[in-house]
């Protein structure tokens, strides 16, 4: 236990004025009326609640002083064997609300803050807690159900929207840390994190793909299939195409807030057989055009 008048920060040899002044202005920073969702705040004005009720209170203060109870209120036995050590069933002094009892004389705003909270800390709303989920590229476009792990072993079933963006935070009411009385489960929030895909890439609701195609389709054009993250579709591509050229599939992006899509963009990557080809070779060996003209001219040398 720490000590109470370290906890207040004042010393040993304060006076019972000097006392409640210390512990007003440190609950008027603390309060969880004031500092709502910050549980670190919460814990703190526990501590400084428990410390005033033990040092603020006269005759509890001298016997403390005098070593007859410690800082948990509890009397210090007079012999220490192992069993005085063992853990005292009195409630933890920091758990109750004996700390508001200074401010119940008071007839300022911050009194009544404090006597509306003394009331409702039997029915505290539980904390929401957080998680993070990772889905696949296609999942956040297209949607999906997901079943995230709990640390304690249990699950939870989280609806993906179509869409969904990086760092998106789902709440999922009630699914959070119980509370008190009839205070109500807080909820879960899961952050959304997206896998990086091998094909794919997003800007805003559009998306982006890479695609090789054949040298032959490239010069005669072709119909050929082509991913999207819903399905494969049917694109033509146009005679002489080249490496660089972007086509467009008009409305197989991103789902978008106006109840819309982005599109999907491809670009073109022209690529020869792995292996050489004699025949490719012949071919392009007697092809006295494609001697002739420059692909580089617009590059400055």
């Amino acid at each position: 236990m720490k000590d109470p008048y370290e906890i207040l920060g004042v010393a040993r040899t304060a006076s019972a004025e000097d006392l409640q002044k210390a512990y007003r202005k440190l609950a008027k920073k603390l309060h969880p009326d004031l500092n709502p969702g910050n549980a670190e705040a919460e814990e703190k004005f526990k501590e400084i609640a428990g410390a005033y009720d033990l040092v603020g209170d006269a005759e509890k203060r001298k016997k403390f002083d005098n070593g007859e109870i410690d800082a948990a209120g509890a009397e210090r036995p007079r012999q220490k064997y192992y069993r005085d050590f063992a853990s005292s069933e009195q409630d933890h002094p920091y758990a109750n609300n004996s700390g508001f009892t200074d401010f119940m004389d008071s007839e300022d705003g911050f009194a009544e803050l404090l006597r509306r909270s003394a009331r409702a800390q039997a029915n505290r709303r539980g904390h929401d807690l957080e998680y993070r989920l990772p889905i696949e590229f296609v999942e956040a476009i297209a949607g999906a159900n997901k079943r995230l792990t709990l640390p304690d072993g249990s699950t939870l079933d989280v609806a993906i929207p179509a869409g969904i963006t990086e760092g998106q935070v789902l709440r999922l009411r009630g699914k959070g840390a119980p509370g008190s009385g009839k205070g109500g489960f807080g909820d879960a929030l899961i952050e959304v994190e997206i896998r990086p895909d091998r094909s794919f890439t997003r800007q805003g609701d559009d998306i982006y793909l890479e695609l090789p195609v054949t040298l032959t389709e490239a010069v005669l054009g072709a119909r050929i299939k082509v991913l999207t993250p819903t399905g494969a579709v049917t694109m033509a591509v146009p005679k002489g195409s080249n490496t660089g050229t972007m086509l467009r599939l008009k409305g197989k992006g991103a789902p978008n807030h106006a109840g819309g899509h982005g599109d999907q963009f491809v670009k073109l990557k022209v690529m020869l057989p792995k292996e050489p080809d004699p025949e490719l070779e012949a071919f392009i060996s007697g092809w006295e055009s494609g001697k002739t003209y420059n692909p580089r001219e617009a590059v400055a040398t």
